[in-house]
């Protein structure tokens, strides 16, 4: 259904009543929901209705007559503008209670099951926790290059000279980027025009090492003054280890290309979770809270219950992280994932920490785990970290088939988690729930769900 333009759809006046999945405010009207960004529970205000869609209208905050008492000063000034926060105006214990709430209720609702969430584990300083920074580069009205994120379900660019959810240490190393961009002449790329060199910069910090990983995405193999940025990067930004070239010239919303070059270092960093070390590439999954991804894995790790005799899969491993930190207490580990980069270094990162029990193969994980069926090599415990989209219906049923004794499904999206929850429900029980504050600020929430074999 095509979008009413604003003055078709007039203003109301109401209280929000709820939130929706996305933390956006519910208010309530005689035919349907309006959808409102930034009204907090119990707020009263004057809406105007931006545009519909079939089952709901979606509105912005005219004006406020109350303020909730959960209500906090956003410290970025631009939070309301940005697509990247959605609650910095809200206090952060409840924001916490809002993520225990939404898993309990996509469990009820999508898996028709009666949970019991734990309280969310979240952090004691909910700012500057991201070790993975990736912003788009553009002109604006002046022909000045700026740097930001996406406003809400747009490509337009919301100018950010201090991320309060970034590590710190990359909002100079942006600044001195576009400095020097000027400086060499080097332009922005532009989405309509398709011209222009640099699309985006990211950046991956270490916690644990002095390391920083910039990667300049490109329009262009190589392009004039490239080495001259180089060097006046490193030169003003010695922190810096390593500076990656990533070729991306199609037209498309997904940042990174498939080929690159390293111009200056190895073309990674080193990092460490639970004492375990990790080399991270440019393209690596890598958890972006560090702090809050040791919290995770230990917990995930501890409600495995492993003794040191078991056969532990870890599908879905990525680089290898989960099932190099169980290798330490199990016999062995099987990692399996469809990204042959992923597996390389999840092999290089066995080596480097001299961990012999665990092996890895680059599959796809729903086929490897039919042909562990088919060589009756079953699991004691399955630790999986899916996608977004969840487990696909043949993985689920050769986990069925398999009947390990204990499944740690760790999910970014409790609707998935609580659907393919329900599903194994025919043979297992939810033995705990605890959602995890990987995010704080946004409505994203990591969930640790441990199911057991029932007997």
């Amino acid at each position: 259904m095509k979008k009413k333009k604003n003055y078709d759809l007039g203003t109301i006046t109401g209280i929000c009543v709820d939130y929706t999945y996305d933390g956006k405010g519910i208010v309530k009207t005689s035919t349907k929901p309006v959808f409102v960004d930034a009204l907090l529970l119990g707020e009263k205000a004057d809406i105007k209705l931006n545009f519909e869609k079939s089952e709901m209208f979606f509105g912005k905050i005219i004006k406020l007559y109350n303020l909730s008492d959960d209500r906090i000063k956003p410290q970025c000034p631009v939070a309301t503008a940005c697509g990247g926060c959605c609650f910095q105006n809200l206090n952060y214990s409840k924001q916490l209670a809002f993520k225990k709430r939404k898993v309990e209720d996509a469990f009820y609702k999508i898996g028709h099951l009666q949970v019991k969430a734990e309280d969310t584990i979240g952090m004691e300083n909910p700012y500057f926790y991201r070790n993975k920074i990736q912003m788009p580069l553009g002109l604006n009205q002046k022909k000045e290059i700026i740097s930001g994120f996406y406003r809400t379900n747009s490509h337009e660019i919301i100018p950010i000279n201090k991320c309060y959810i970034e590590d710190s240490r990359a909002t100079k190393i942006v600044d001195t980027l576009k400095i020097l961009m000027k400086k060499h002449k080097i332009s922005p790329y532009d989405e309509e025009t398709r011209s222009g060199i640099i699309r985006h910069c990211l950046i991956r910090t270490s916690k644990y090492y002095p390391q920083i990983m910039l990667v300049l995405v490109t329009n262009a193999d190589s392009f004039p003054g490239r080495g001259n940025l180089v060097k006046d990067l490193h030169k003003a930004c010695p922190e810096i280890t390593t500076i990656v070239q990533n070729i991306n010239k199609r037209d498309t919303n997904v940042i990174i290309g498939e080929k690159e070059k390293i111009l200056l270092g190895k073309g990674f960093i080193l990092d460490e979770l639970c004492g375990v070390k990790f080399q991270i590439s440019s393209k690596s999954f890598y958890q972006v809270n560090p702090t809050q991804t040791e919290k995770l894995y230990r917990l995930a790790i501890e409600k495995a219950n492993l003794t040191g005799k078991e056969l532990v899969l870890d599908a879905y491993c990525g680089i290898g992280t989960i099932g190099l930190i169980a290798a330490r207490n199990a016999e062995h580990v099987i990692g399996v994932e469809i990204i042959k980069e992923a597996i390389k270094d999840a092999k290089n990162n066995a080596r480097l920490n001299g961990i012999t029990n665990a092996e890895y193969f680059a599959e796809d994980s729903s086929k490897f785990i039919m042909e562990l069926e088919e060589k009756h090599q079953k699991p004691d415990v399955v630790f999986v970290d899916p996608p977004r989209k969840g487990l696909d219906k043949s993985f689920l049923d050769s986990l069925l088939k398999l009947k390990p004794k204990k499944i740690i499904y760790v999910s970014c999206d409790p609707s998935t988690l609580a659907r393919d929850a329900a599903y194994l429900s025919k043979l297992y029980k939810i033995d705990s729930l605890t959602p995890v504050d990987m995010f704080p600020m946004t409505f994203h929430v990591e969930t640790i769900a441990s199911l057991y074999l029932k007997k």
